[in-house]
């Protein structure tokens, strides 16, 4: 099945190289209003969007976020904030206070931000523009909610860089169909599709030939690929400071 969003969608990759040409700002603000129209609960809407562009936020950006040479090469950078201080607002103007430490409020506005962003990205490309999302902003989340002088209630769950590329995006392999779609319930035999994508990721060359020892066979040694890449990312703890800091932005996390 094909029609032009689809195919839009299926030649998403992330960009990590940008032309300096500015993104005029009739252009960024056409994308965050393509965010507005992302799905929301029950219209709160309890997300915010900031759009940097100076260059010296940029840089500290740049220096907060891992160091990642994308982040300066970009014109713009979104950081998507889950924000209840809005409604807090809300509350004041009709005299009533809003209930806000539970983990569901917070979930609540991370993901209509996060559903907000991929709105943004997939509005972005169709512009030709590329777009790649910053994790790493949630590194150092204090010193991003300093620099952005982000009230109580507000966090930032994630950002993105904006900008024209230099050459279309490597398309990766994503896993397939079947490990992903489940139909009744969950199926948890996955193995064979595990191992397919994990081949398909290796011929991508990404891990350029990187040899780890095979688990469970002494001596033995086996192509790095993406199964050896997630296990390592996912058995170390990180960004552990993340309840504290959600905390004194007045996220309670009850």
């Amino acid at each position: 099945m094909e029609n032009p969003t689809l195919e839009l969608i299926h030649h998403h990759g992330s960009v990590r190289h940008y032309k300096p040409d500015p993104v005029p700002v009739p252009m960024i603000e056409t994308i965050v209003a393509a965010a507005q129209r992302a799905s929301t609960w029950s219209n709160m809407q309890p997300y915010s969007i900031i759009a940097v562009t100076d260059l010296a936020r940029i840089e500290k950006l740049y220096h907060l976020c891992g160091d990642q040479e994308h982040i300066k090469e970009a014109p713009v950078f979104l950081a998507f904030l889950a924000d209840l201080a809005r409604l807090d607002r809300v509350c004041e103007l009709r005299r009533v206070k809003q209930v806000s430490n539970y983990v569901e409020n917070f979930l609540v506005a991370a993901m209509d931000a996060t559903i907000a962003a991929q709105n943004a990205a997939v509005a972005a490309e169709s512009l030709g523009l590329g777009i790649c999302y910053i994790g790493y902003i949630r590194n150092n989340p204090q010193a991003v909610i300093d620099m952005l002088a982000l009230p109580r209630l507000t966090f930032p769950v994630t950002g993105m860089t904006v900008g024209w590329p230099v050459k279309p995006p490597r398309i990766r392999p994503r896993l397939p169909l079947r490990a992903v779609l489940h139909w009744e319930t969950y199926n948890s035999n996955q193995d064979d599709a595990l191992y397919e994508y994990d081949k398909a990721m290796l011929a991508t060359g990404i891990y350029k030939g990187r040899q780890v020892p095979k688990p469970g066979c002494e001596g033995e040694m086996e192509d790095y690929g993406w199964l050896e890449h997630s296990a390592r990312r996912v058995s170390r703890p990180d960004r552990t400071i993340l309840r504290d800091v959600l905390k004194k932005q007045g996220f309670d996390l009850d």
